[in-house]
């Protein structure tokens, strides 16, 4: 499928001019009673996030932002903004998911190209998620595109696309994409009984963003964050080839895999935990044998079996596109080549 182009999505547009509660949207301002409605907004463009209909211009307060590694979705383009009411500002809390004020706004566009390797060129939009929190909690809300790439409407029962293009390795690709609904949304970003964001830890944005500048730095300048904490440790970035291979590893495990591997997510109950902060070798799948054995299992004994990846449970599901088998479960269609060499090559390298 070819959509219209996606133009100019990473221009920084910060102003600080108010605009609170009850004053109507302007072209450049987001409208808060549209945020915090109790209904979602039937078209993106409805809550004034941008300065046109096509979403390629940031409106007042709406800030690019990009994560060290991203959440991999079938080789799309993401492009990251977030939105905060005038008067208020994100609250660190450590490293780890900051607090963002009611009326804070996650916008994610997911974007394609006839070839991959050049991901801005001849760019088109296919979904925008919203994460907005409400004065009651988080709530998602996904918006898919017209072919024209001027409209995002509401999609709760979610959608489906055929993408065809040229992946990042230069081979021709055919996805078979999947806007999730809005009950899908939910597994994701469950935290115990509520929902929450996934990427935007502060040691996940620890590093240049979109200006090429020190980004919480550039947070703090803009009054959009009240601290950066002393000692932060940052996330290991999945692609810096100077880190330890456990270290890349790890940190590519636990955004693709930690939002639902955790004590608190929607696969608990697996007992294989791996967010940064894991620290337990069991939980963290090393000789652990599967809490149940079926199909997901492909006849492998453990999770990691130290030096074999080709028998470890884990490699196997990450390599497979099958339902029931493929992991992550949502959010790809493909498997992720770069993610599965990675996590091959670290298990390959531990001692048996």
């Amino acid at each position: 499928m070819r959509l219209a182009p996606l133009l100019g999505l990473v221009v920084a547009c910060l102003g600080l001019a108010a605009c609170g509660a009850g004053q109507a949207a302007s072209p450049a301002s987001p409208n808060l009673d549209t945020i915090l409605a109790e209904k979602p907004a039937a078209l993106l463009s409805d809550y004034g996030f941008f300065e046109d209909a096509g979403a390629d211009h940031p409106a007042s307060r709406v800030k690019p932002y990009d994560l060290i590694n991203p959440l991999f979705s079938d080789d799309a383009a993401k492009h990251r903004f977030i939105y905060v009411p005038p008067g208020n500002m994100v609250q660190a809390e450590g490293a780890g998911l900051p607090e963002f004020p009611v009326g804070t706004a996650l916008i994610k566009t997911f974007g394609f190209a006839p070839d991959m390797r050049s991901p801005e060129d001849g760019a088109y939009k296919v979904e925008t998620r919203v994460i907005i929190r409400k004065a009651d909690g988080w709530a998602a809300f996904p918006y898919v595109w017209n072919e024209a790439g001027t409209e995002a409407k509401y999609a709760p029962t979610g959608a489906r696309r055929t993408i065809e293009t040229i992946s990042p390795a230069g081979e021709p690709l055919e996805i078979h994409y999947e806007v999730p609904n809005k009950n899908q949304c939910k597994t994701c970003h469950l935290s115990g009984d509520t929902i929450s964001p996934i990427g935007p830890k502060l040691r996940n944005l620890d590093h240049a963003g979109p200006a090429g500048v020190d980004q919480l730095s550039d947070w703090v300048a803009a009054g959009l964050l009240d601290g950066v904490p002393l000692g932060m440790k940052r996330t290991p970035s999945s692609l810096d080839t100077s880190l330890p291979l456990e270290a890349r590893a790890r940190g590519y495990l636990d955004i693709n895999c930690g939002h639902c591997h955790k004590p608190d997510g929607s696969a608990s109950n697996s007992g294989l935990w791996l967010t940064l902060e894991e620290t337990s070798p069991t939980r963290l799948g090393l000789k652990k044998h599967p809490t149940a054995a079926g199909r997901g299992s492909g006849n492998r004994r453990y999770v990691i079996d130290p030096g074999h990846p080709e028998e470890s449970i884990l490699a196997f599901r990450m390599a497979s596109t099958e339902p029931g088998i493929a992991m992550p479960e949502l959010g790809r269609t493909i498997p992720d080549p770069m993610g599965l060499e990675l996590i091959n090559a670290w298990i390959a390298g531990m001692e048996e």
